[in-house]
């Protein structure tokens, strides 16, 4: 159950579970980073690896979590920790949660300047700065954005502030009640933009991307984005779900709770697709345009369409709030810990997550710009080859999304998949010996760690 030094709290409903880990597995990883990364993979054969990977991979893993986390009933490494001990093992096996954790607040110090971005374009949108705008212009303005380290740091700034302001009211008065409001609101402005992509985009070509598979571009290299999109995306090994099922009642269905997350967290990031991609290729943008894609094809829809200057700032407000509903979740992870393994209390700690957070996060803002040319240089993985040319933003993302992240998945694979009682397992996911669990255990214990023990290593490798 529930409980411990860092949990006391729970959801209200399974209404509130889910809107919170939605909200936390859906934001600008669907919205931002999926987009780029299909068009950088090859579009329709990398959407069906990324299925086959977010319901082989991500499912299983999502259902181990939040089991770890309710059984646990308290933060990442302690919830860990206490399953361990009941299993008769060791509590090193707690550094799943530290890793965890220690990954979301890397995560969290970079989405927070990627929110940002956010902001500014939202003010840029309310001001009209898009009226009339074409390609070349909104790259220039994108461009700009990255070169000014003072107006990132004021948004990065902001962003850290609303942070503070709702993880300090707790779980059902902050973060619960935050995504009531946020997740409606940021469905029905993805649907409004993927209606306005059938009438004023290249909607038959959007199809042929996304529909039509062009198995020859699949590669390893397919597969590794796959894998790190999905544990990206979804928010597995970040620490945060298992915090969030420690929240979660005895009486809340685990395997329906996650198969409703997963199945709305793709939906959301395929509508991104059908937002954008339309407005890629009716104006001639290339769809492997990188992490500014977003940045660069929605301001030419809001600068030609009919009061664009009022739906450019409603999207970008709901954007932020995309964003920030992660951020919400990842700082809430990092929190938790420091409430039960420092004894510092919510009130205090989340001042501490969020500044050292904006400290890490100025390090991405000038590698934009100030220390641009001599980051690889000086950056500490620039001898694995993965790493090669990459910015001080990117650098941390591949780190999390590519690395850290599939470590942590492989070790809670390992560790409830084969050190954990049956038993034991059975009672917290609370289904029968059955088919579903045979699949379940099978995929944990025998497919999943080997494959992402196999992406991980040529992943650095390559």
């Amino acid at each position: 159950m529930a409980g411990g030094s860092g949990s006391k709290e729970q959801w209200s409903s399974t209404w509130g579970f889910l809107l919170a880990a939605v909200g936390f597995a859906v934001g600008m990883g669907n919205i931002w980073r999926f987009p780029y990364q299909l068009g950088e993979n090859g579009g329709a054969a990398f959407l069906i690896v990324y299925l086959l990977c977010a319901l082989g991979i991500g499912l299983p893993l999502l259902i181990t979590e939040i089991s770890m986390g309710r059984r646990g009933g308290a933060s990442a490494s302690q919830s860990v920790i206490n399953v361990a001990a009941e299993a008769g093992r060791s509590s090193g096996w707690g550094v799943i949660g530290n890793l965890g954790i220690f990954c979301a607040f890397i995560i969290l110090s970079y989405y927070t300047v990627l929110s940002g971005w956010t902001l500014d374009y939202f003010v840029k949108a309310a001001t009209g700065t898009f009226d009339g705008v074409n390609a070349d212009e909104t790259g220039a303005m994108f461009s700009a954005l990255l070169a000014n380290p003072w107006v990132l740091m004021f948004w990065n700034t902001v962003v850290h502030v609303l942070i503070i302001l709702v993880i300090r009211q707790g779980i059902q008065s902050g973060l619960e009640r935050a995504v009531k409001i946020l997740m409606p609101a940021l469905f029905g402005a993805i649907i409004v933009m993927v209606i306005y992509g059938v009438f004023a985009g290249d909607m038959v070509s959007t199809m042929r991307f996304l529909l039509e598979p062009d198995f020859s571009k699949l590669s390893f290299g397919t597969l590794m984005a796959a894998i790190g999109q999905a544990f990206f995306s979804i928010g597995i090994g970040m620490g945060s779900l298992i915090v969030f099922g420690s929240y979660m009642p005895k009486d809340f269905s685990i395997p329906r709770s996650s198969t409703y997350v997963i199945f709305m967290d793709t939906g959301v990031a395929v509508l991104a697709g059908f937002a954008i991609f339309p407005l890629v290729f009716a104006y001639g943008l290339d769809p492997s345009g990188g992490p500014g894609l977003i940045f660069q094809t929605l301001p030419l829809a809001f600068g030609q369409m009919p009061g664009g200057q009022f739906f450019g700032s409603i999207f970008f407000v709901l954007l932020i709030t995309a964003a920030l509903s992660s951020c919400l979740g990842l700082a809430e992870g990092v929190t938790n810990w420091l409430d039960e393994h420092m004894n510092i209390p919510r009130q205090k700690g989340v001042f501490l997550v969020s500044g050292a957070g904006w400290i890490l996060g100025i390090a991405s803002i000038l590698g934009f710009s100030v220390w641009k040319d001599g980051w690889e240089e000086f950056g500490l993985l620039y001898w694995i080859p993965s790493y090669d040319g990459l910015d001080i933003f990117d650098t941390l993302d591949t780190l999390a999304a590519n690395n850290l992240l599939l470590i942590g998945g492989a070790l809670s694979a390992i560790f409830f998949g084969w050190l954990v009682p049956k038993a034991l397992k059975l009672d917290e996911i609370n289904v029968k010996d059955g088919l579903f669990f045979a699949f379940w255990r099978f995929m944990i214990r025998f497919v999943i760690p080997p494959i992402l023990i196999v992406a991980l290593t040529m992943g650095i490798t390559e």
